[in-house]
């Protein structure tokens, strides 16, 4: 009888435990997925002008939240995983014409051009120059999606392809993208000028083409001619500030190093013959057993120092960084300029914040937008589990453009009214 009363404890017994493993792997997805991190109106930085005030009533994104998908979207590494296996969700296939540019080394840079879709908002011709991120091309979703979204806006799109990560484009000389350098993009920024004289530009870059963009517009004075704004996401603002926090476990940077080494060596092996090949006249630098020391790279520095800088002659891995960084460059950007990151994102240490926050408080044509979530060029927007196609970024970088774009028209109608009024005098 006393048995029979006893057996009853040994399935509380077990529901207890269920109940604290339940209670464990919630608290895990709770801490994982971020879901008690609150929304909030991206954290905003700028000195107060009249544009940074014409912006701020302009752009009602600048000051109203972004919301991310309710499950997964406040977690900063969901949002860089999604973005880089899956790109967007439904992405739109703008159709385009390749053109091809004959570089004075012998290089064959391209990239793909897109007609408005609309008028724009102004109804003047305005063109965006767009710089891709890192072994990126107009065929990735995130870019067709924003060229897109730019086109009905009444926009028409240039957009680079980086030296070698087209697979279908081989390469014409020993030499392909590198970190910071321009020779291409400035070249695409070059013909679209003189294909359309009367165009004005808007200069977008994502990830390392925000760190190529930046660097082009400060190279030279003559660079941000006809250059209405700039917008940069995402980028890293210093390769060697970055590198030491780049093999580091925190948030997984190391990992994230690791893929994006291996996506590298597999771009560059691809062009193996073009660039290691016997016939090929190789930098000075350059040696056979570079490729050796690619095969065994885990890193992006190991390439970096083992490869890419020696397309340039850079004498060290520390040289190349600093003079291919767009750190050193950005008090000399003079045009309206927009630096985005997200707080979130797992690749950017917060450190390089500060790069941004010290610059927006110096220069009245700097805003530096830092929202909470989204990650690496993530930014997905939805209510619970599915993200819409259109993320917060493109809606970002169109809303700032066009407020721009009025900007500048309402400064040229004030001008012609001062000149009526001194004329009538």
């Amino acid at each position: 009888m006393n048995a029979m009363l006893e057996t009853p404890e040994l399935p509380a017994v077990f529901d207890g435990v269920k109940l604290a493993a339940v209670a464990a792997v919630l608290y895990v997805i709770v801490r994982c997925l971020n879901l008690k991190s609150p929304t909030a109106p991206p954290d905003l930085y700028f000195q107060d002008s009249g544009l940074s005030r014409f912006l701020l009533k302009s752009c009602p994104l600048l000051t109203k939240e972004y919301i991310p998908p309710l499950i997964w979207g406040k977690s900063g590494h969901i949002q860089t995983a999604l973005y880089g296996k899956m790109g967007r969700v439904r992405s739109p296939h703008p159709y385009g014409h390749r053109k091809f540019i004959t570089m004075s080394d012998g290089a064959t840079s391209t990239f793909d051009l897109f007609e408005p879709l609309a008028e724009h908002c102004v109804g003047d011709d305005i063109t965006m120059v767009i710089c891709p991120g890192i072994a990126n091309h107009s065929e990735k979703q995130y870019i067709r999606t924003f060229v897109d979204y730019a086109q009905k806006n009444g926009y028409r799109c240039a957009v680079l392809n980086h030296l070698g990560a087209l697979p279908n484009i081989e390469l014409t000389s020993p030499r392909m993208f590198t970190y910071g350098c321009t020779w291409e993009f400035g070249a695409m920024v070059n013909y679209i000028k003189k294909t359309y004289p009367l165009t004005q530009l808007v200069v977008v870059g994502f990830s390392l083409g925000g760190n190529i963009v930046c660097k082009y517009l400060g190279e030279t004075q003559a660079n941000q001619d006809k250059v209405l704004c700039c917008v940069s996401v995402c980028q890293g603002y210093s390769a060697l500030r970055a590198q030491e926090t780049f093999m580091q476990w925190d948030q997984c940077r190391r990992f994230y190093n690791f893929l994006m080494a291996d996506n590298m060596k597999k771009i560059i092996l691809s062009h193996r013959q073009a660039l290691f090949g016997d016939h090929v006249k190789k930098p000075q630098t350059l040696e056979d057993s570079d490729l050796s020391r690619l095969y065994m790279a885990t890193s992006l520095m190991q390439i970096d120092d083992n490869v890419m800088r020696k397309f340039h002659g850079y004498n060290s891995l520390k040289e190349y960084y600093e003079e291919e960084s767009c750190m050193r460059y950005l008090h000399r950007i003079y045009v309206p300029l927009m630096l985005v990151n997200a707080a979130d994102d797992p690749l950017v240490h917060e450190s390089l914040l500060s790069i941004p926050k010290s610059l927006s408080e110096k220069r009245e044509n700097v805003m530096f937008v830092l929202p909470l979530h989204g990650g690496h060029l993530g930014f997905f927007e939805g209510s619970m589990l599915l993200p819409e196609p259109l993320t917060w970024m493109d809606k970002l970088v169109v809303e700032y453009a066009n407020a721009i774009c009025q900007w500048e028209r309402s400064k040229l109608q004030c001008a012609d009214a001062e000149q009526v009024e001194a004329g009538l005098e």
